[in-house]
């Protein structure tokens, strides 16, 4: 039996992964989990629930933000904690300003040592929350909400017993770098956390922070918002935690939108830099490894495509468009030409440049950064 060349064993292995993606991870690419498909009947009794908002120089996006939450119809008790962490731009003043009885501005304390800004501002929400709400509504001062998006959350919670209930926001998609990139963020947020497996028992947990409905009980048993304090990924982490103490559920979602604008290339990696080394338990050889398997599935097949021969050229074809294939249902999501599929290669090519640039960051003590606070070296 003759051995293949390298290329074409080269070009058997990346379409072989890529079949294997397709078929196997939960069918993570599908989007299949989405908050408007199968929700339960409403609850008999609407419960309690208390919004806790972090927010630091959102002045810019508070009034569209927390106005979304001023405007939800749901049945029950419900009010809003807003937490000004050290803002400089008037966004307690901002929020104030908006008048509503539901509202109530807390100002920040400065930050606690070990915590990042973030976890620190919804601690001391949760605190002034006390014991009164059955679920806390852990959301971003950069999201805006449908009127009826906290009913549906409290709907799938109640009715199938959940600790979390979490929702990835949309994100903005209007700009050329936004239309470029923003997808394929969710695409590979997906890859790593398959909904589908989070959604099922297992040790598998996530969340997306812009929108978490949390329930009080489960998360004082697990410890409270102290126990992963110094999380820059603060939200999966949460997830873990949080699906320790029962099921929860994530999902894909219009009623939720982020209102912050990625105008270019470089505010987009900033965002994506802020936590990409974090991701890597900030190893250098995770880091390697990652950049080596990024060039093998999705600089391999467009290569040997372009540059191959024979049976390389084919598999190599037949791989990037497997690969342009898993990236379909996103794009149709977002509502993007499905031509964008094709250069998922060059996509992840500035995915794995803002990783090397996150792990330059964390060097430089720079890491996590976020409205002039560096926040990897947050110990717990």
């Amino acid at each position: 039996m003759i051995a293949p060349d390298p290329a074409t064993g080269l070009g058997i292995a990346v379409l072989a992964i890529w079949l294997g993606l397709l078929l196997g991870r939960d069918g993570f690419w599908m989007t299949r989990e989405r908050d408007d498909r199968h929700l339960p009947p409403p609850p008999s009794q609407w419960p309690d629930v208390t919004a806790v908002v972090p927010a630091r120089d959102e002045a810019d996006v508070m009034a569209r933000s927390l106005g979304s939450l001023i405007a939800q119809d749901y049945p029950g008790r419900f009010r809003i904690l807003l937490v000004d962490d050290s803002s400089s731009d008037g966004t307690g003043a901002v929020a104030r300003a908006l008048g509503s009885d539901r509202v109530e501005v807390l100002t920040g304390k400065p930050l606690a040592q070990g915590w990042t800004g973030k976890l620190w501002a919804l601690q001391q929400g949760i605190e002034k929350a006390g014991t009164a709400p059955v679920w806390l509504w852990l959301t971003d001062a950069d999201i805006a909400h449908a009127p009826d998006t906290l009913r549906t959350l409290v709907t799938r919670g109640e009715a199938n017993r959940l600790s979390l209930v979490s929702l990835m926001a949309r994100l903005r998609c209007e700009t050329f770098a936004e239309r470029m990139l923003v997808p394929a963020f969710v695409f590979f947020f997906q890859m790593l956390y398959p909904f589908g497996q989070v959604n099922r028992p297992g040790k598998l947990g996530a969340a997306a922070g812009g929108c978490m409905l949390v329930r009080r009980a489960a998360l004082e048993q697990a410890g409270g918002i102290g126990a992963i304090r110094g999380a820059l990924i603060d939200d999966c982490t949460l997830g873990t935690l949080l699906k320790r103490q029962g099921p929860v559920w994530l999902g894909l979602t219009d009623r939720s939108v982020s209102i912050r604008p990625y105008e270019d290339f470089a505010s987009v990696a900033a965002m994506i830099s802020r936590s990409a080394y974090a991701q890597l338990r900030y190893s250098p050889w995770l880091l390697g490894a990652t950049l080596a398997g990024l060039l093998l599935v999705y600089g391999v097949p467009p290569l040997l495509a372009l540059f191959g021969h024979g049976l390389a050229d084919w598999l190599g074809l037949a791989a990037w468009m497997a690969m342009a294939l898993s990236f379909q249902p996103v794009l149709r999501f977002y509502r993007r030409s499905p031509l964008w599929g094709l250069a998922l290669p060059a996509i992840a090519a500035f995915y794995a440049g803002c990783t090397l640039l996150s792990a330059w960051q964390h060097a430089r003590g720079r890491g996590g950064m976020w409205k002039g606070r560096a926040q990897a070296g947050a110990k717990s």
